[in-house]
């Protein structure tokens, strides 16, 4: 009546030493570390790590093991306190040559990680990292709104035969002129069913201008797509930075949250987090002379003056004939000559417009723009202000063989090291509008290993009080049931590592919830096997019943606060997403062991014996 078939106790035996297997990771501490990685792209060689050993060891600082694969060199260290010393001797040892990143490495046994056992990702609260508040330049993205009027309505008045003397920016608003009246209510008609939803176009008395302005309801529509923009882009540079579970939010009508764990090198997450970059593609002017522009300081209408990266001067047209915000994917590669590439791949408008314009211009020359912005805050005069850098640099001249359309490359790079940052940037989008830092905050590791000791200590007591009660209390019974929650936990840590999940404080809140909301389960099967005995039935009978007749109010139970969690999680955000996760995988673990395990190892003590006269409970 009470035995499992064989393959049944298999099977749970497997999904313990799976769960064994993949929640041990957890129970390894990472380790305090200094990461170098090379400016250049080189590899870090064996004299290398003896400079840098050598560092360390002037300074009289001690490292527990070293680690160097080529591309970085790790040193692990004892305590936080070393590892901050070392990575200020190793920043004056290698000065510009490398990058000293602090680091958590892990150190879970090698046989482990060849399993893809890992430990889970800790969030901000418990692991450290850096936390950066950023507000986004919402003029900057209404500015760049009123750019793109501006050349959109020269093409459109183009396409539509409507001739016009210019078009040029007046403030917030697009001013174009016509001849006459007749040409500027031919444009206003055309443009106004164009652009219905978007711009609002007036007539000023006495002349033949027409004013474009944005409309408040594309104003706000502008503000809420460069905040959307922006989350977005920063999202996909941080998944390529590798970071794990970072947390990217709105705040607010034009503010960013964005935590970061385990990050504790600030300068290189602001250095990818905050930059604009992008490409524009412009015709060469060859008709005038740049040198000429450069020391008279006036370039020819129509063209703009920059420089190349050997630093001699060229003169490029003032109109765009692509930009970045087309591209959909970047990869960097080399050319047929060897040479660092990245490969451009562009949507469907973009693609139809390029090809357009290199159709119309073979065998012109054609310029490729980096443009980089950062906003930095910086104290001027005890006050703290914002300041903007623009760094705009010509690195591909190339003449246009043919129409080029979809894909294509850009050449002139430096290193493959740059051709992947450039890939990097462009991959993961130009920001809709630059970013400047208001609020950072560094976490720092040892704040985490107080915090993950509390939660730690909590959980671990509250599972000794509740063992000891069912012990007490049931008995054998009482013994299995703690054997069961004990199985709990470890499904619960091997699944939320599998998942690669991000544990907070709020999470091991849930752990603590789960652990002794588990219980209730056994709590009501031994209470029914209780009545059965004191109804008359044999103990095998009651045994059978109880677990048999509770599984119904089990599921009840549970299953309201599965609803509940669910709801948490599809309605909240942040931490209580965190704490609604746990939540949730809790009570369909607890569910597995608080029954099927459970009676797995009554079936064991009890269920082999016929003449079973008297049970412990």
């Amino acid at each position: 009546m009470n035995r499992y078939p064989i393959w049944k106790y298999l099977l749970i035996g497997l999904i313990l030493l799976v769960a064994v297997i993949y929640a041990v990771p957890n129970f390894f501490p990472s380790d305090p570390s200094v990461q170098l990685s090379p400016k250049l792209d080189r590899a870090i060689e064996p004299a290398d790590m003896q400079r840098f050993e050598e560092a360390l060891q002037a300074k009289g600082l001690s490292f527990r093991a070293n680690e160097n694969n080529g591309q970085q060199a790790l040193f692990r260290f004892d305590d936080t306190e070393v590892q901050l010393k070392a990575s200020e001797a190793l920043k004056e040892t290698v000065g510009d040559q490398f990058v000293v990143a602090l680091n958590l490495a892990p150190s879970t046994p090698s046989w482990l990680r060849a399993l893809n056992a890992q430990p889970m990702y800790l969030g901000l609260d418990l692991r450290g990292g850096v936390h950066f508040l950023m507000e986004v330049d919402m003029k900057a993205a209404v500015d760049k709104a009123i750019d793109r009027y501006e050349d959109e309505f020269r093409d459109f008045l183009r396409d539509k035969d409507i001739k016009y003397l210019g078009i040029a920016r007046e403030g917030d608003t697009v001013m174009t002129k016509f001849r006459d009246a007749a040409s500027r209510d031919a444009a206003q008609e055309a443009l106004r069913s164009e652009y219905r939803d978007t711009l609002q176009f007036t007539a000023p008395e006495g002349s033949t201008d027409l004013q474009a302005s944005i409309s408040q309801v594309a104003l706000t529509n502008i503000q809420k797509f460069a905040l959307q923009q922006n989350i977005t882009t920063l999202r996909k540079r941080v998944n390529e930075l590798g970071v794990a579970e970072p947390v990217i939010q709105q705040q607010g009508a034009n503010r960013i949250v964005v935590q970061l764990p385990g990050v504790q090198d600030t300068a290189r997450a602001k250095e990818i987090l905050g930059a604009t970059a992008t490409l524009e593609f412009r015709l060469v002017d060859e008709e005038n002379d740049p040198f000429q522009a450069q020391q008279t300081g006036r370039p020819p209408i129509g063209s703009q003056l920059y420089k190349e990266r050997d630093g001699n001067p060229i003169l490029l047209k003032r109109k765009v004939m692509l930009t970045g915000e087309y591209i959909t994917d970047a990869s960097s590669g080399f050319d047929q000559n060897n040479r660092p590439a990245v490969h451009i791949t562009l949507d469907g408008k973009g693609a139809s417009r390029f090809a357009k314009v290199t159709g119309e211009n073979v065998q012109k020359l054609m310029g490729v723009v980096f443009i980089e912005t950062k906003i930095e805050t910086k104290e001027v005069n005890g006050q703290m202000q914002k300041t903007s850098t623009t760094k705009e640099e010509v690195i591909n001249v190339a003449r246009i063989q043919e129409q080029l359309s979809k894909r294509f490359q850009i050449t002139g790079l430096d290193s493959p090291k740059e051709s992947r940052d450039l890939a990097l940037l462009l991959r993961a989008g130009a920001l809709a509008a630059p970013l400047y830092i208001v609020e950072e905050r560094t976490v720092g590791p040892s704040m985490g290993a107080e915090n993950i000791a509390k939660g730690f200590n909590s959980n671990i007591w509250g599972f000794i009080t509740v063992v000891a009660f069912m012990v007490i209390y049931y008995r054998m019974f009482g013994i299995t049931a703690s054997l069961a929650l004990g199985v709990n936990g470890f499904l619960l840590f091997a699944i939320l590592s599998m998942l690669q999940a991000t544990l907070t404080l709020p999470g091991l809140a849930g752990i603590a919830l789960t652990l002794g909301m588990a219980i209730d389960a056994n709590v009501l099967i031994n209470e029914r096997i209780r009545e059965e005995l004191r109804a008359g039935a044999p103990p095998q009978v009651a045994i059978n019943e109880g677990y048999g007749r509770a599984w119904g109010t089990i599921l009840d139970s549970n299953l309201t606060t599965l609803i509940a969690g669910v709801a948490l999680f599809l309605l909240g955000s942040g931490p209580i997403k965190g704490f609604a996760v746990v939540l949730c995988l809790g009570i369909l673990t607890s569910m597995f062991s608080a029954v099927t395990v459970s009676r797995a190892l009554v079936n064991i003590v009890y269920g082999y014996k016929p003449r079973l006269q008297k049970i412990a409970i």
